[in-house]
């Protein structure tokens, strides 16, 4: 632990040296770099090897009524730390290099102050042991995250976007303290051991808790219809930031779910079934509003409410397979979920800070006014590429890894069991193939429209590459995802310890059951990675050789009868998407069309449009906020500045105080 308390150190000294020089931001965006960069690593020194350590802690006095500084690191805490510093560490050294166009504009020392807490409260809170730490770690985290989100609160879409943000996270908030409140009246304490002794229990409203837990994690990890933030806040955000709340601040909401089930009696199959509709409907549902968007950041977003809603699915399997005595659907649902948190953290990380680099270098997020930019960014639009191959879940990456261990757990949930649990379990598993092929649609789309046929706006025209700040991260993300698919048991074998306290069994049996599916994988992924390694070489190889003795000059290419290549005759974003929406979506997840009709014989110009709303936030949210606003907003002619009625409201709220005081201690 203490390598872990001097990586917390670092980064909250660090980020205080940051803010003290704002007056010098070339200074202070260095030491934040660095410090958070150091930070970093040592935490993942220290998270790294509690993968598969037994539990350790360390506690300090608190002068707070029912709290305590109680920190502890056991292998669940350890896989959400490793994330957590992991992709910490590349946001670090990426934001080095791309926030130094904000200079000029601004001062940076209240920005990275508010990075290097935001990465501080997300390790306090993956190993506080302790209710009342845990919800400062959690208010701290999202009080650090809003502000970073709004560092360019000049534009009045960032505004809404972190109102949106706040008032999600506050909403979630509420049934949290409910959450807690329940654990510590039932436990007769705050501390997460007393919460443990409950397991065996009758008097807990189990799932009363997992409500709570559903409800209050599930709004910070994104899961449908409590999605309504991400979308709009990812975008706001610098794109290492929202790398960073992609990759690991939504598992934070997971990561609840997961350690309060380790309070509770063993699930029920109702919550795992619960949990996995939830996961699976969400999934596909973000995926047609990702097809919608022309954002590339806000695509993005959609993506991760996707694969959280996959990470969902899978610990709903494997509650289901503990529940039904099937310890294999059980063993394979959990890892495979863990894997995920690993997976879509690296997957993620790279997309976000990858399309950050080509915003960056094509000064657009809208992928309508990009195209060609693979030519003209071919390291940083090429790892893009790779990130969007790997979160499609296509073979040989590591996405695809962590979805087979789904479908596995599955299919043997189908296996040998009832009627209508079979029914199930194949239902579910030809949703999670049609999640698989939206989410190739999406991104084919996205590579499509943004990097490939020509430039169709001046900046796309004028794009450059970044610098090694921005390069280098992406390149050890990029190696990363590829160690993962070609070592899957290896990384698998890792997570072991935490899915068995997830299952409470012990971890030898837990990998004994994955043993079989992890070695008929490892040989095809590396395999594959092989081939396509072979076959890339050897086409640059036969290319150069073909053309090596023959007169190379640029000309255009046939444009469809078209003499002269136009970026007006290719398809567009929204013309890809067209046929899927129109296939698969329902009415109130399509965009919304707003055509004008040529008029005259010869019309001179012709308008399409089309915007794309989420319904969650245009039909539930924002109208009940509003709703509650007009309501409140009722009160105000109580509040009329006038110091007699202000004093009087006091008075009686002390004598109603007091009142209640008297009758309590006289008893029934």
């Amino acid at each position: 632990m203490s390598l872990f308390l001097a990586a917390l150190v670092v980064l909250v000294a660090g980020g205080a040296a940051a803010l003290a020089a704002s007056a010098r931001p070339t200074a202070a965006l260095a030491i934040g770099s660095a410090s958070a960069a150091a930070g970093s690593a040592m935490g993942l020194l220290a998270a790294f090897p509690a993968l598969r350590a037994p539990p350790s802690a360390w506690e300090l006095a608190w002068a707070v009524p029912n709290g305590a500084i109680a920190l502890g690191l056991d292998p669940l805490s350890a896989v959400f730390a490793v994330a957590v510093f992991a992709l910490g560490l590349a946001a670090a050294v990426f934001g080095a290099g791309y926030m130094r166009a904000h200079l000029a504009r601004r001062s940076l020392g209240a920005f990275l102050f508010f990075f290097n807490v935001l990465l501080a409260s997300m390790a306090v809170l993956v190993a506080a042991r302790q209710a009342l730490l845990f919800i400062v770690a959690w208010e701290t985290m999202t009080v650090s995250s809003f502000l970073l989100v709004g560092l360019e609160h000049e534009a009045g879409a960032v505004r809404m976007a972190t109102r949106t943000y706040l008032v999600a996270s506050h909403l979630g908030a509420a049934f949290l303290f409910g959450l807690f409140l329940t654990l510590g009246h039932a436990a007769g304490s705050l501390r997460f051991e007393a919460f443990e002794a409950l397991r065996a229990g009758s008097a807990v409203p189990a799932t009363l808790l997992f409500v709570f837990a559903l409800v209050g994690f599930g709004t910070k990890a994104g899961l449908v219809p409590l999605h309504v933030w991400l979308p709009e806040a990812h975008p706001a955000a610098p794109s290492h930031v929202s790398a960073l709340m992609s990759g690991v601040l939504v598992k934070m909401g997971v990561y609840g779910i997961l350690r309060v089930l380790t309070f509770l009696p063993p699930a029920p199959v109702s919550h795992g079934l619960a949990l996995a509709a939830v996961g699976l409907l969400g999934a596909v549902a973000a995926l047609l509003l990702a097809l919608g968007q022309r954002d590339l950041k806000r695509i993005l977003a959609y993506s991760t409410v996707e694969n959280v809603g996959i990470i969902a699915l899978g610990l709903g399997v494997g509650l289901v397979g503990a529940a039904g005595r099937a310890p294999a659907v059980a063993a394979l649902g959990v890892a495979g979920a863990l894997l995920h948190v690993w997976n879509h953290a690296l997957m993620k990380g790279l997309a976000f800070m990858g399309a950050g680099a080509v915003v960056h270098g094509a000064g657009t997020r809208d992928v309508e006014r990009m195209g060609g930019l693979l030519r003209r960014l071919p390291v940083s639009a090429g790892l893009l590429v790779f990130a969007a191959v790997a979160l499609a879940a296509l073979p040989p990456l590591n996405g695809f890894v962590s979805e087979w261990l789904l479908y596995l757990g599955l299919l043997d949930g189908g296996q040998g069991s009832a009627a209508g649990t079979a029914l199930l379990a194949y239902l579910s598993l030809a949703v999670l193939a049609l999640v698989g092929a939206l989410a190739a649609i999406v991104f084919t789309r996205l590579v499509g429209a943004a990097l490939l046929g020509s430039p169709r706006s001046p900046e796309a025209a004028s794009a450059h590459e970044g610098g090694p700040l921005l390069l280098a991260p992406l390149a050890a993300l990029a190696a990363a995802n590829a160690a993962v698919a070609l070592f899957p048991g290896q990384a698998v074998a890792l997570l072991t310890p935490a899915a068995a306290i997830v299952l409470r069994v012990p971890a030898a049996e837990l990998a004994a059951r994955l043993a079989p599916a992890l070695s008929a994988l490892a040989g095809p992924l590396r395999a594959g990675l092989a081939l396509l390694l072979l076959c890339g070489v050897a086409l640059a190889l036969a290319s150069r050789r073909m053309l090596a003795r023959r007169d190379v000059r640029a000309a255009q290419t046939w444009g469809c009868g078209f003499s002269a290549e136009s970026a007006r005759v290719q398809y567009t974003a929204a013309s890809l998407s067209e046929l899927a929406l129109a296939a698969i979506a329902p009415r109130a997840l399509r965009p919304v069309e707003t055509p004008a009709r040529p008029e005259g014989l010869f019309p001179r110009r012709v308008r399409y449009a089309q915007e794309a709303d989420d319904p969650a936030r245009a039909r539930v949210f924002e109208p009940a906020f509003r709703a509650v606003g007009e309501w409140f907003g009722r009160l105000r002619h109580f509040q009329q500045s006038r110091l007699n009625l202000q004093l009087l409201y006091t008075v009686l709220t002390v004598l109603a105080l007091s009142a209640l005081l008297l009758f309590h201690q006289r008893g029934p």
